[in-house]
């Protein structure tokens, strides 16, 4: 039987740990060549061996996420190696500081900025040509409750991430008339490390795993996938029409 991503490629950002090691795998499984981003090089090559074991192949890139200079140096790789990408799944993302606004180190707030939106714009402009050289380009970008439900404490990530769903639907408005389709995608609280960093008194047992959440995203990752601009929200297990302001 084929399976539905057969031959295709999918760059996952932040695949090393969590939700995007997870989907990296729920990819392959569907049979997509899956290109890892991540720092650690050891996990890496122990997301290789998954992958193998998934039924695929696996191209690992260790980077950064601030190494901007790097993600175009690995779209020009792609455009030598496969011409096109047809999968983009922006999930490598950091919590930043908690604190009152008024004591965030301008560092801290740069580098949140930087690894959130900023990363994602990038990718975003080095991508795009090669999305669009494909049958049927898709781009996810993982955000989350709190773009839109500012928490005290969190200023760095929520504003981040609410700037990444602003990024998002612009690429989508500006990609509507092409086969590249581009959506959000809200996993809600999961068992992740991050989670954990956010909110270090929650029973992580009590939330669903990455792997639960991975398998809602594969089907955003499908040609057959014609929805566009959209936010998926996990925890509501249904597709948000973002609400234009009159």
């Amino acid at each position: 039987m084929t399976k539905p991503l057969a031959d295709r490629i999918a760059l996952i950002t932040g695949a090393t740990r969590g939700i995007g090691q997870a989907l990296a795998l729920a990819l392959a499984r569907a049979g997509a060549h899956v290109v890892a981003t991540g720092r650690t090089q050891g996990v890496l090559e122990e997301l290789d061996d998954a992958v193998r074991g998934a039924g695929s192949t696996a191209t690992l890139v260790p980077l950064e996420m601030r190494d901007y200079p790097g993600i175009y140096r690995l779209a020009a790789a792609l455009h030598e190696r496969h011409q096109r990408l047809d999968i983009l799944v922006g999930n490598a993302a950091i919590a930043g500081q908690r604190s009152p606004l008024g004591h965030v180190e301008p560092k801290a707030w740069d580098e949140a900025m930087a690894v959130n939106v900023t990363a994602n714009y990038h990718l975003i402009r080095a991508m795009d040509l090669l999305l669009r050289r494909a049958e049927a380009g898709r781009a996810v970008f993982m955000t989350s409750g709190a773009a839109t439900h500012a928490r005290a404490y969190s200023g760095p990530y929520s504003v981040s991430k609410a700037a990444l769903n602003v990024l998002a639907r612009t690429y989508a408005a500006e990609t509507d008339a092409t086969p590249v389709r581009v959506n959000l995608f809200n996993p809600g609280p999961t068992r992740t490390r991050l989670r954990a960093q956010v909110m270090p008194g929650e029973d992580p047992m009590t939330l669903p795993t990455p792997e639960q959440v991975a398998e809602t995203i594969v089907p955003l990752c499908l040609p057959s996938f014609v929805e566009t601009g959209k936010l998926y929200d996990y925890p509501a297990r249904r597709l948000l029409q973002f609400t234009e302001p009159a």
